[in-house]
């Protein structure tokens, strides 16, 4: 199975870090953002990488390469303009289902999380398997709800956040045409036809959406490699 890392947003909320920097390489902890997620997935035996970008693309490429130096392959999908997450990932499906594969995994690129990708297995009779979480303050409604029996709908009490961690199959995105599009129409779509698997995650996860929460993040793993603790 092959990843891809989404990472070609603006970052227009980190402002001025990302006028000169894109968000995934802002660091936390000593390295990049798009680093850790690099680092989890070569240990959760994932080496095929896929890195689309935009904004300050080149910055990106320029630092990661082709992943020899992660033990790992990274191709990239340049976007003119930030397609938003489904056009992207339209864009960048040959190169994630070449070897005929129907499943690959899906990163935000603006996130760190703790999760152990390994564990993460295609659902039987499902389209997708999101990992969701507790609702953090800047999302207190949370996103979607996920049943005892792992079922992810759209509406219910007691909603989760979505992580931005997904497995998808490619016939998601049948009859999606090249172009700008978001995910969460998709997703909802194939949730009303029961067709969206659910995992929650109860480790550590943060969206790193403003600088100050970049700061937190840097902090926390600071401490935690100093002392084992948060």
């Amino acid at each position: 199975m092959k990843a891809m890392i989404l990472a070609a947003g603006k970052g227009e909320r980190m402002r001025p870090l990302t006028l000169t920097t894109p968000k995934p390489l802002l660091e936390a902890g000593g390295k990049p953002l798009i680093v850790h997620h690099l680092e989890r997935l070569k240990c959760a035996g994932v080496d095929q990488i896929v890195v689309n970008h935009a904004w300050l693309g080149d910055r990106i490429e320029a630092a990661l390469g082709d992943g020899t130096r992660f033990g790992l392959r990274i191709d990239y999908s340049p976007e003119d303009t930030p397609l938003e997450t489904a056009g992207g990932i339209v864009k960048a499906l040959p190169m994630l289902t070449s070897n005929n594969e129907d499943w690959f995994l899906v990163i935000n690129g603006d996130i760190w999380c703790d999760v152990d990708f390994s564990r993460l297995t295609p659902p039987d009779n499902a389209d997708a398997l999101l990992v969701l979480t507790a609702n953090p303050t800047h999302n207190p409604a949370g996103d979607f709800h996920l049943d005892p029996d792992a079922m992810v709908s759209a509406e219910g009490a007691d909603k989760l956040t979505f992580c931005g961690i997904s497995l998808l199959h490619r016939r998601l995105f049948d009859g999606q045409p090249q172009g700008h599009a978001a995910l969460a129409p998709i997703l909802r779509s194939a949730m009303a036809n029961k067709r969206v698997r659910g995992v929650a995650h109860h480790g550590k996860w943060m969206d790193i959406g403003t600088p100050e929460r970049l700061q937190q993040l840097d902090h926390w793993l600071r401490g935690d490699q100093r002392t084992g603790q948060e």
